[in-house]
């Protein structure tokens, strides 16, 4: 059926929605109105004030802007038409929501159309099993979650080769910023484990693409923060799943010696290695969300702080590592690996935590945090969160600025940092890393903080992002904001540096009217003029 929709516009006494930038802005006769028919074969098109509330939060919970309307489609063609129709009209925007984990309003567009990604090809799933010409692979929507990619694959004894670290976060959204946890340092992040994209571009456009077809808006559609198209399929590349996981955590007292092993780790031969590196910094006290507790996997093997040296500390480091295998490998054979790999590492003696888990239970590690947040008010909470990735070179100063310093007491939440490899990420990409060196660190500071006045206020968890931020900027740091967001074109400019030039080019010829993910503050929406300049709104520059 097509749907036919009427013009949208409130009453003047609809309840406001508060604003990203503290106001309230109700419709008045000057504002947007949708088309008077999309065209949309099924589609569900709801302006009303639930999917108006719905489509204007986020996970971040920072930042809150009312749409038009929230598009729930039956197919990329009627992405297609939605995209064609805002391009038609002089303001309308479009903003493809994921499973809205955005933390800025990345995922929103102010009076314009948000499309709900989830209800799009919920089944589609085209599995390919591989052979001499290459690894097997699968088709699956972009607004699939990872989670359900996974427990299909698992199916069929297959599973994807890089993850998240949380997998309720569909397959569009994290291709369209890059996609990492600690299979990266093997296999890259998931931008490098596809093969091929379906990309709806900003004039609605259905393209497929690849290294071989289209390969401009292929390699720019990954990792570019949605600004050349919504991504509605993608091919995941697969590989045989274990069965189980040896996880394990080592404590450490030294950034040094816990950096050296971790880069030690990585740079092994493939094979030759464990399946898995990351790691976190924690405080040293018995705070329940920053401290000791935070360490061990299982509730029988608690934390004995004694075995910590009077040297240690105000803050103390954990690697985490994990070994992939198969159910009937002897224990002896999986001892004798972690045994080779962990002997001459320099962790605390007796501050070691290991635990036997199904794959999928280790994949899945943090739904369990999830369904504890949901059920505690957390989940609900604001989340200040700061990602960046920093360099080699600028790791240990980091570490003395901002985990020693700056974040000494804790963040209510994971601190993670741990080293990856430049040479497992395709430069083609529109993913902007450290200039300088072959290993760099992803640092991720997730806040996990009950609401205030039980937790610190949301403003004062933004403002210490911003004092690391410009401590970074003072020191000269060399690092990059992963999952950025900034305020005005400047500071964009600073980000993608030598990449900026390539990134407008990107933009004018695939998305000319900015019709495409608003929310990023990073061009304006063209009125069509024929200018190939795409400006800002103006605004204050900085952080947030």
């Amino acid at each position: 059926m097509i749907a036919y929709l009427e013009r949208f516009v409130p009453d003047n006494d609809t309840d406001p929605i508060p604003q990203e930038d503290g106001g309230d802005r109700r419709h008045d006769s000057h504002s947007p109105v949708l088309p008077d028919s999309l065209g949309l074969h099924g589609s569900s098109v709801d302006s009303g004030k639930a999917a108006a509330v719905f489509a204007s939060r986020d996970f971040g919970g920072m930042a809150s802007v009312q749409p038009l309307a929230l598009i729930c489609p039956t197919g990329p063609e009627d992405i297609a038409r939605t995209v064609r129709a805002a391009s038609a009209s002089t303001h309308l925007t479009v903003a493809a929501r994921g499973n809205g984990h955005s933390i800025n309003g990345q995922a929103m567009a102010h009076m314009g159309l948000v499309i709900d990604m989830r209800c799009l090809d919920p089944d589609l799933f085209e599995l390919a099993p591989g052979g001499p010409h290459g690894p097997p692979s699968v088709v699956v929507s972009g607004g699939a979650l990872w989670e359900d990619v996974l427990t299909r694959c698992l199916e069929h004894g297959l599973s994807p080769r890089s993850f998240t670290d949380y997998l309720g976060l569909t397959v569009g959204g994290t291709l369209s910023n890059a996609g990492v946890s600690g299979q990266a340092f093997r296999y890259g992040p998931q931008t490098s484990n596809v093969t091929e994209l379906e990309v709806i571009t900003g004039k609605g456009t259905v393209s497929l693409c690849s290294e071989d077809e289209n390969s401009d808006l292929f390699f720019g559609a990954l990792g570019g923060l949605g600004q050349f198209g919504i991504i509605t399929k993608a091919r995941i590349l697969l590989q045989p799943a274990p069965d189980m996981v040896r996880w394990i955590r080592l404590v450490y007292t030294d950034f040094s010696e816990f950096t050296r092993d971790a880069e030690w780790l990585i740079t092994r031969p493939d094979g030759n290695s464990f399946s898995y590196v990351e790691g976190f910094v924690f405080v040293n006290s018995d705070d329940p969300a920053n401290g000791w507790p935070t360490v061990p996997l299982r509730p029988d093997h608690p934390f004995e702080q004694e075995r910590l040296p009077p040297t240690a500390g105000s803050v103390l480091y954990c690697l985490e590592l994990a070994l992939n295998y198969r159910r009937h490998d002897l224990p002896s054979a999986v001892n004798s690996v972690v045994e080779g790999l962990t002997g001459g590492l320099r962790f605390v003696e007796g501050l070691e935590f290991h635990a036997n888990v199904d794959y999928s239970e280790f994949l899945l590690r943090v739904k369990r945090v999830e369904q504890h947040a949901k059920a505690t008010g957390i989940w609900e909470a604001p989340h200040p969160w700061l990602n960046l990735f920093v360099s080699k070179s600028s790791i240990a100063d980091f570490d003395r600025t901002v985990f020693k310093g700056i974040l000494r007491e804790g963040i209510g939440g994971p601190m993670l940092v741990y080293p990856m490899l430049r040479n497992r990420w395709d430069s083609r990409t529109s993913v902007v890393l450290p200039d300088s060196g072959e290993i760099f660190y992803i640092v991720a500071l997730l806040r996990f903080s009950q609401p205030y006045p039980d937790g610190p206020p949301a403003e004062m968890q933004v403002a210490q992002n911003r004092e690391i931020v410009h401590a970074c900027n003072k020191k000269g740091f060399d690092y990059k904001l992963y999952l950025p967001h900034y305020k005005c074109q400047e500071d964009w400019k600073r980000h993608f540096g030598d990449k900026w030039a390539k990134f407008v080019d990107r933009k004018n010829r695939f998305d000319p009217m900015a019709v495409l993910a608003p929310g990023h503050k990073i061009f304006s929406r063209s009125l069509g003029l024929g200018s190939k300049i795409i400006a800002v709104e103006e605004d204050q520059c900085g952080l947030l």
